[in-house]
């Protein structure tokens, strides 16, 4: 017997009064023993238990994280009931991390004086080897299951000694059978379900089966899918078992469907069928030699060709040689020779000689190959191309006659080379000439003192222009863009049109930008004139780019990016005027570019979240409902606010999918805050003017699922809501039909008219922060806000205060009869696992300034 030791965990340490006990125990016991208090503190442990719980002060310390509760629950289950000992698997940890299996018997080894559990005897026996086994005869079954599964295989067993016909999960479902259903086994169901053109065959079989013939152990048939269709079944079979008879016992074996087989060997037929008719409508002769036996095969076709009537397919494969024209004999035959051994597909061309005298032109197509055996044969097809050879003696007499016309060809040549450099609508040269020229201009550049510019221009509007006129109207433009840039350059200035609507200027630069500005002026300024078309003036305008270099400095590649960078800031800034090309402007574009590939990889790695911002009744500071906020959780910058990527996102055009992300998100949490008990009310989402735009909106909508009434789209008042087209039109209303509101942000600092209110029917205006911020200290500003509030009242729509800062907005707010409040005095933007904690707190109630 060993009592605890708190200094040496082998020793132990027996309780008093429990000496006579624990001696008995420990004598008789076969197994470990111990004893434990209520809360698992090891009172005593004999020594078999010792090595197990390894001087752990409670019996949680040694078990399984899995299995504590399942101990704990078992303690308290035999305190509610002494009398009944209990019993349950658990695993032990072992000193190096591993684990045993043990099985214990829990009793009540003490009760007080009320009857309650003191103290728990617990038995434990060795079981480890057992779970081991049958988690390894478990982990085997599961292997054989799924093999057997995975194989497509439907498993068949008929016991006819015992009656029992069994049929795998497979084997039904292949039918078109539940896994589980019930298979009626009577012949004359089964035989029913048989094609009708083989049931003669499998019944056969069948009956042969029965007397204890021999019968095939393999055939295929046709059998109706309970779908209604006919699947071809390939069955295989074994008697394992026969009567005193002779007659088969028990039948086994396997079915698999060969429907795909069946009809792959159907197609290939009707392929073989379909090359038959391409090789006779072609008159395509093909032949195979046996290399080793000197035997070849030949088709009719190539019986005809050669003018052999004898019909012997097979002939010697050096039979045909003597056929070959003596002039070409030795060349044919070399190219066969020199070829024969490198399983290489070669042409071959000669001509024959046939038995009436004719001479034929041959072409051939050979391949020689091996088989699996090592043996050489040799595939080929000959045709036959005496026509062909005709029309190209013909065809030479054609290029002798057009030699005479060398002249004519030469002024062909030229005007082709001139169409080649030179755009065919508006004359200028093209892209590939300006490349030559800018070419050579940097490499007279690099030899002199004088630089070269560029100035890279795109008309603005022409595509509203173009898709609007039509293209007669496009084209009319570019040719006036092209007239005006010859009339503006100098006479060493060079234009080419590049492409669509876009034009270069190739100047010299001689170390001032002041000829260079003037030009682009002068650009700019013309092609702001009106351009009439078909009784209508036309405006565009152009934007310029404009990059230049000095001597050796001169890359033509790189002078044509930066003109292009300086271009696209022009056009960024507002169009209809010019950029010069700056290092700094490179960083800007950079940075741009480097932005926007975050932003796209953001969007797919789903690193736009929702932030929320708590809204309040005014009346007693109820929670109303939240606003939702996008956030752009940047891996490396951290958390973003939209001024940080909102320009570069509406450029990139997918402010509409961050717009449904965000939208996404914000329902899966409203969810999940209505899980938790956190009553949020309302969500409501800001929806950009392109998403209200799409076409497509309103049926991605139909799958949120929220409270009617608890989705809010915020549109801006600035999205021009008294010129709306049809399709926000139809977005409005499906939004309206499916129970979502609307909400007018930042009112009164926009356009929107009464009139554009009542028609799209809004169920909230949001006044805007501007208006707000004033009110503690403009007794006007109280006027105009609370003629807001009252406009909003009596056309039934709920208005909320946004940008609430002090309480003191709180109180003129409230005082106004406005109905919900939104501010930092309340509540801050927050991450949605932060919206419970606060509402529960009720934070924004504790009285502040």
């Amino acid at each position: 017997m060993t009592s605890i030791d708190k200094n040496n965990p082998t020793e132990l340490e027996i309780p008093h009064g429990h000496q006579s006990l624990i001696s008995e125990l420990v004598d008789k016991a076969p197994s470990a023993l111990a004893v434990v208090a209520t809360d698992t503190r090891i009172l005593y442990a004999n020594r078999s238990c010792a090595t197990h719980v390894r001087g752990a002060a409670r019996l949680l310390d040694v078990l399984h994280p899995d299995d504590r509760k399942n101990v704990e629950f078992l303690l308290m289950r035999l305190q509610l009931d002494p009398s009944t000992p209990k019993r349950a698997e658990m695993r032990l940890l072992r000193a190096d991390g591993s684990d045993v299996w043990m099985l214990g018997d829990f009793s009540a080894a003490r009760l007080d004086g009320k009857g309650r559990v003191e103290e728990i005897l617990i038995q434990f026996a060795d079981i480890d080897s057992q779970k081991r086994t049958e988690a390894d005869m478990q982990s085997w079954a599961q292997r054989w299951n799924h093999a057997l599964v995975g194989s497509t295989l439907g498993v068949w067993d008929h016991n006819y000694a015992t009656g029992v016909f069994y049929y795998s999960e497979t084997w039904k479902t292949m039918r078109g059978h539940a896994p589980d259903a019930e298979i009626d086994t009577s012949m004359e169901s089964w035989i029913e379900s048989v094609h009708p053109d083989d049931r003669a065959m499998v019944m056969d079989e069948v009956e042969r089966q029965g007397r204890g013939e021999d019968f095939s152990p393999i055939f295929a048939y046709r059998e109706r899918h309970r779908a209604g269709h006919y699947i071809w079944i390939e069955c295989r079979g074994a008697c394992i078992d026969w009567f005193e008879d002779g007659t088969p016992a028990r039948v086994v074996g396997t079915d698999i469907d060969i429907t795909e087989r069946k009809a792959a060997e159907q197609r290939l037929l009707e392929l073989s069928r379909k090359l038959e008719l391409a090789l006779g409508v072609s008159q395509i002769g093909v032949f195979e030699v046996d290399v080793q036996r000197g035997v070849s095969l030949w088709d009719e076709r190539m019986l005809e060709m050669y003018g052999l009537d004898d019909g012997q397919v097979s002939r010697p494969a050096d039979g045909w040689f003597d056929m070959i024209h003596p002039d070409d004999r030795a060349r044919a035959v070399g190219r066969i020779n020199e070829f024969s051994g490198r399983e290489t597909t070669f042409s071959n061309a000669f001509r024959i000689v046939r038995p009436d005298g004719g001479i034929r032109h041959i072409r051939a197509r050979v391949t020689p190959f091996r088989l699996a055996s090592g043996e050489t044969r040799i595939v080929g097809a000959n045709w036959d191309a005496t026509h062909d050879i005709t029309i190209q003696e013909e065809l030479a007499e054609v290029n002798r006659l057009a030699e005479a016309r060398n002249r004519e060809l030469e002024a062909a040549k030229a005007h082709i080379e001139h169409s080649a450099l030179h755009d065919f609508l508006t004359g200028l040269p093209n892209r590939r000439y300006l490349d030559r020229e800018l070419t050579e201009r940097a490499a007279r550049a690099g030899q002199g003192d004088r630089g070269a510019a560029i100035l890279h221009l795109d008309l603005d509007r022409f595509k509203q222009i173009n898709d609007t006129l039509g293209h007669l109207a496009g084209d009319h433009m570019l040719k006036h863009t092209a007239k005006i840039l010859r009339q503006s350059i100098a006479p060493e200035d060079f234009v080419a049109r590049i492409g669509g609507d876009e034009f270069v200027i190739l100047s010299t630069y001689d170390g001032s930008t002041d000829r260079l500005t003037d030009l682009a002026e002068r650009v700019i300024r013309r092609m702001r004139d009106p351009v009439p078309f078909e009784n209508h003036p036309c405006r565009i305008g152009a934007s310029v780019g404009i990059a230049f270099a000095c001597g050796t400095a001169v890359d033509p590649k790189q002078l044509l990016l930066n003109a292009d960078i300086a271009l696209y800031r022009a056009k960024t800034l507002g169009r209809n005027r010019f950029e010069y090309f700056s290092l700094d402007l490179r960083t800007d574009v950079i940075q741009t570019k480097r932005l926007s590939d975050e932003i796209l990889a953001g969007l797919e790695r789903g690193e736009f979240v929702p932030h929320y911002q708590l809204q309040f009744h005014a009346a007693d500071l109820s929670v109303a409902g939240v606003e939702t906020l996008a956030r752009w959780q940047h891996p490396e910058r951290g958390l973003l606010t939209p001024d940080k990527f909102l320009q570069v996102a509406e450029d990139l055009d997918v402010v509409a999918a961050i717009d449904k992300m965000i939208l996404d998100k914000a329902v899966a949490d409203h969810a999940l805050w209505l899980r938790e008990g956190i009553d949020i009310p309302k969500v409501s989402v800001n929806v950009s003017s392109r998403r209200l735009a799409d076409p497509g909106l309103g049926e991605s909508l139909r799958d949120i699922r929220m409270p009617e009434g608890a989705l809010s789209f915020e549109l801006l008042e600035t999205i021009f809501l008294d010129d709306c087209d049809e399709a926000v039109n139809e977005n409005l209303r499906m939004i309206r039909k499916l129970g979502i509101g609307i909400e007018i942000d930042d009112f009164g600092t926009g356009h929107a008219s009464i009139v554009s209110l009542l028609k799209t029917g809004p169920n909230t205006l949001k006044i805007d922060r501007e208006l707000i911020s004033p009110l503690t200290t403009a007794v006007e500003q109280r006027r105009l806000v609370g003629s807001i509030i009252e406009m909003g009242r009596s056309l039934g729509i709920k208005v909320v205060g946004e940008g609430v800062e002090t309480m003191a907005h709180v109180r003129i707010l409230k005082r106004l009869g406005c109905d919900v409040l939104q501010g930092f005095a309340l509540a801050r933007p927050m991450a949605a696992d932060r919206i419970g904690p606060f509402v529960r707190e009720g934070a924004w109630r504790r009285p502040r300034g």
